[in-house]
Parts: structure tokens; C-alpha cells; sequence
């Protein structure tokens, strides 16, 4: 299929550490033969058991077309090299994975890096750009969910969440879902599509019709936000609420996440924006945020209702850790890694409620 770099073995081998008496998870994980149709390969993987699919979607282009800053794009690889070297182990086999690769976007980052910041059109071509990711996106994930298996997706900017809703949407039918841990509900203006409107326009186009956020920040949205929102009668707990008001817990909230898509979902994904994560290096930076650890408690808890479909981790950026890149790629790695592995074992305890 075009736009995807399928991954073997070998692409991730100048990364993997063999230590003899220990299996590392990238050692275990399933890849696609490469031989056939994406959707016949897929299918095959399922048989060999395969659940979760793990794709890299590495552009920033999302979050700069939202008046954001760059090293998103960076957030896929950090991940992966710190993911395929944690241990292989009775709690976590990494078995039932298979890393299918990455989108194929180096040359709208390309263009993307080409335009100066300063020209009158900067942000309305950053925002074509971020529609034509959308279209490379789409079909992919859309034979990942026809297939019946679940995409892991590591960004890149959390515009990416309109593809995977959309091909959450064509692969099962309509009352698709999403509970997304975000201190922004990226429900800004339909002005073109950036990183801050993609659950807006899933929502206009027909696609999103349950959507919950933990974590929203009062003083992170505009009024237009918290309007739209109230309008499709779409729900939130805000940080104040939960951590400075403490009102309610985030046991709580994710309980009352959960109900809430249980009666108006038939499917959902989970969402995390990494930007709800203090001190985690990230397109837009946040001293005033959760911790990894109640962020983990939050997947973990959503990943065990049946009706969960995907997660999707974005904006996660190495280079914007004040330390710099190598300590960037060490915080976001680890990050998204933990978040990965909640999520699968959450969804090795599927219950209902």
C-alpha cells in the first residue's frame, strides 16, 4: 500500500540490545512478510496472533499548522528504542504485537521545513499539508481496524486523531467514541486542519459522536471551546476540578468516562495528549500537569472496557527538553513506552461494566 514503510527485523536491529539469558520485546514482535496485499498480510498476522499493531506516524506538521512548535515529528523513534528493549516477561510478552512500520510523510515534512515562517501563507499551507496527511493516514489504519485488530499509534501531533477516528468509523459503522486525556479538548475553529480542531471536525464530518476529556485545562481553552462543547452535550473534568478543587478523583473520572461511552459509543479509542504530562518534553510544554503514573492508571482503567478500539499517543517532542535532544528522546521514550504497556494490559483484562 502506498505511504507505508513496512518494517523487518532488521530495520530496528541497529537499535536492539541482546544480552544473553534475557528476551527483549523487540525480539518477540511479529512483522509483515511484506508479499502480499496490506489487507490479506494483516489478516494472516490475526491468525498467527497477532492484537495490537504498532504505527509511527512522524511529522510535526499538525501541531506547527496550530501556532505550535516543531519536534513532534521526532516522537516515534524515541519511543521505539527505548520499546523494543524492555524485557520480554511473564507480566508483559510483547506477543501478541505486531510493528508494522511507519507513515511515509518525509516529504510533506520536507515542504513543511521549506516554507518560511514569516510568508502571509505560512499556516493556511501547513494546514493543506495536515489534510494530505490525513488522506495517507486513513486508508492504513482503516485496514488495520477492518482486519479486527488494534492500531497503537505514536505521533506526531494529535491532529492524527481525525484519520483514526475516520477509519474507526468506516471499519465499524457509526456512535464512535473517544475519552482523551488532554489539558486542551482540540475542539478549536474549523479554520483548517492543525493538531487543535482534529475531534471538531471528526465530529462536523459525522464521524465522532461521544467525546470525553480528562484533565481539560480552564484556562488552556477559549470560551468558543467550552461553548462547542457544551453544545453537543460532549463532557470533561477539568485539572482545576481534579487536582486543585479536587472534587473528584481521576478514579473517578475515568469511571464516569467509561459509563458515559458505554451508553453512547458502540466503539472508542483512547487518546492521550502528552502535553497532560509535567515536565514531558513536548510540543507544548506544561509544568502544571499530571504525572506519567496517574496517566498510566488512566489507560490502563479505559483499555479494559470491551468496546476499545485503539490508543493513540501524540505530541510527544525530544527536542524541546531543556536538556536537549538525548534526554528528550529518554523521557519521551520511556513515556510512551509505559503508556503502551498499560494500555495492552488493560486490554488483557477486557471486562464489561
Amino acid at each position: 500500500m502506498e505511504h507505508v514503510h513496512i518494517y523487518q527485523r532488521d530495520t530496528i536491529l541497529p537499535w536492539q540490545i541482546i544480552r544473553e539469558g534475557e528476551t527483549r520485546i523487540g525480539q518477540v514482535f511479529h512483522f509483515l512478510p511484506n508479499n502480499d496485499t496490506l489487507a490479506a498480510q494483516l489478516q494472516q498476522a490475526k491468525q498467527q496472533g497477532v492484537q495490537f499493531v504498532l504505527f509511527g506516524i512522524p511529522e510535526d506538521i499538525g501541531p506547527r499548522a496550530n501556532c505550535g512548535t516543531r519536534g513532534a515529528d521526532r516522537g516515534w523513534e524515541a519511543f521505539l528504542k527505548r520499546f523494543i528493549n524492555q524485557q520480554s516477561t511473564q507480566f508483559f510478552s510483547g506477543k501478541d504485537i505486531l510493528l508494522l512500520g511507519h507513515l511515509d510523510v518525509a516529504d510533506l515534512q520536507e515542504k513543511a521545513n521549506l516554507l518560511p515562517p514569516t510568508s502571509k501563507d505560512y499556516l493556511a499551507t501547513l494546514r493543506e499539508l495536515c489534510s494530505q496527511l490525513d488522506e495517507r493516514a486513513l486508508p492504513i489504519l482503516t485496514e488495520v481496524f477492518k482486519a479486527g485488530l488494534e492500531p497503537i499509534v505514536i505521533g506526531g501531533g494529535h491532529n492524527n486523531c481525525y484519520p483514526i477516528i475516520k477509519a474507526l468509523y468506516q471499519a465499524y459503522g457509526n456512535h464512535i467514541g473517544c475519552i482523551n486525556l488532554d489539558p486542551h479538548a482540540d475542539y478549536r475553529a474549523l479554520e483548517g486542519r492543525h493538531s487543535g480542531n482534529g475531534f471538531h471536525y471528526a465530529n462536523k464530518d459525522g464521524y465522532l459522536s461521544a467525546y470525553y476529556v480528562i484533565g481539560l485545562h480552564e484556562q488552556k481553552n477559549n470560551q468558543a471551546i467550552f461553548d462547542a462543547l457544551s453544545e453537543k452535550h460532549f463532557r470533561f473534568d477539568s485539572y482545576q476540578n481534579l487536582y486543585i478543587r479536587r472534587e473528584k478523583s481521576l478514579s473517578d473520572s475515568v469511571f464516569d468516562a467509561k459509563t458515559y461511552l458505554l451508553e453512547h459509543a458502540k466503539q472508542f479509542g483512547v487518546e492521550v495528549d502528552m502535553d497532560s504530562i509535567s515536565f514531558m518534553p513536548v510540543s507544548a510544554y506544561n509544568i502544571g500537569g499530571i504525572t506519567l503514573g496517574d496517566a498510566e492508571h488512566m489507560v490502563y482503567e479505559s483499555a479494559q472496557l470491551r468496546q476499545s478500539r485503539y490508543l493513540h499517543l501524540c505530541e510527544g517532542a525530544p527536542s524541546q527538553h531543556p536538556m536537549g535532544l538525548s534526554a528528550g528522546e529518554n523521557d519521551v521514550g520511556q513515556g510512551l513506552s509505559s503508556l503502551v504497556c498499560a494500555y495492552i494490559q488493560g486490554r488483557h483484562l477486557v471486562e464489561d461494566m
